[in-house]
C-alpha cells in the first residue's frame, strides 16, 4: 500500500497522507514521499491548488516514534529532499483539510499550508516539549503569527490538545465542518482560487509570506515596488476586462 496518495482533477490535485493504522505517522518514507511530490507538483502544469489531507482519522501524529527509536532523528538533508522547502517552494495555493489529529509534526506541517480548514473531528498538539525535541519545521515561528504569542506559548508549554472549534476561534482554522463536508468544501475553495489570474496570485501569495519573513515596513516597500512592475504590463482593456468578470460574478453570487 502506498504511504502517499495523489490524485488531480481539473487543476486540483489532493495529496493524501496514507498510513491511517498508524495516524498517518511521518516515517521516514512518507516524509521523503511528500518532499518528493511537492517537488513535482511544483513543475507540474496540470496542477494549480493543492489539497493536503490525511486518511482515517488523523491528518498526521507527527514524527513515527516506532521508527524513531530505531534510527534515532535523522537530519532531511541527510535522507532526502528537504519536506518543509519543499512545500514552502510550491509556488502555489495550498489548502489543509485536517481532517483529524495535527499533533507536533503534523501541526508543523499544517502551518506550512496557506489556507487552514478543519474537521470538527480535528485536534491540534505541539508536544516537543514533552519529548524534548525542539522544533525545527517552523511552529515555533508560524503558531504565535497565526495565534498569537500568549496562546501560542500555552500549547507549546503544556503540550495540551485544541479542539477545533477552539482553533477556529482563535483564527488558526478558516473554520470547522463536519467530516462529510470538509473535503467539498476545500474543492469547491480551491476551484474559486482558480478562477484568479495566475501570475497575480503567485504575486499575492508571494506578498503575504514575504512581509510574515520580513516585517511590515519591508513588505510595504516590496508591495509597492511589484505593483508598479505588475501595472506596467497590464494594458488598459485587459483591466477593464477583468473588472467587467469580476463584477458580473459578483452579481451572479448575490
Amino acid at each position: 500500500m502506498s504511504v502517499l496518495l495523489s490524485e488531480t482533477e481539473s487543476g486540483v490535485t489532493t495529496v493524501t497522507l496514507n498510513r491511517p493504522k498508524q495516524l498517518n505517522a511521518l516515517s521516514l518514507e512518507l516524509r521523503g514521499a511528500l518532499a518528493e511530490e511537492f517537488i513535482r507538483l511544483a513543475a507540474d502544469e496540470a496542477t494549480e491548488v493543492v489539497i493536503l489531507t490525511g486518511s482515517g482519522r488523523a491528518f498526521s501524529a507527527g514524527l513515527d516514534l516506532k521508527e524513531l527509536g530505531q534510527t534515532g532523528l535523522q537530519s532531511e538533508n541527510a535522507t532526502g529532499p528537504n519536506l518543509h522547502d519543499a512545500i514552502r517552494n510550491l509556488g502555489k495555493p495550498v489548502i489543509a483539510a485536517i481532517n483529524g489529529f495535527a499533533v507536533t509534526g503534523g501541526f508543523e506541517i499544517a502551518l506550512m499550508c496557506d489556507i487552514l480548514v478543519a474537521s470538527n473531528q480535528a485536534k491540534f498538539a505541539d508536544t516537543h516539549v514533552r519529548m524534548g525535541v525542539v522544533p525545527g519545521w517552523g511552529l515555533s515561528q508560524r503558531l504565535s503569527r497565526a495565534i498569537g504569542a500568549s496562546r501560542a506559548r500555552e500549547l507549546s508549554f503544556t503540550g495540551k490538545y485544541l479542539d477545533a472549534v477552539t482553533a477556529e476561534h482563535w483564527g488558526l482554522v478558516n473554520r470547522v465542518l463536519s467530516a462529510e463536508e470538509l473535503m467539498p468544501h476545500c474543492l469547491e475553495l480551491a476551484r474559486e482560487i482558480r478562477q484568479a489570474d495566475k501570475v497575480t496570485l503567485h504575486a499575492v501569495q508571494h506578498l503575504i509570506d514575504y512581509s510574515l519573513d520580513h516585517g511590515l515596513d519591508a513588505g510595504l516597500e516590496y508591495e509597492d515596488k511589484l505593483s508598479r512592475e505588475h501595472g506596467k504590463k497590464l494594458s488598459s482593456a485587459e483591466l477593464e476586462d477583468r473588472r467587467g468578470s469580476v463584477m458580473g460574478s459578483g452579481r451572479q453570487q448575490n
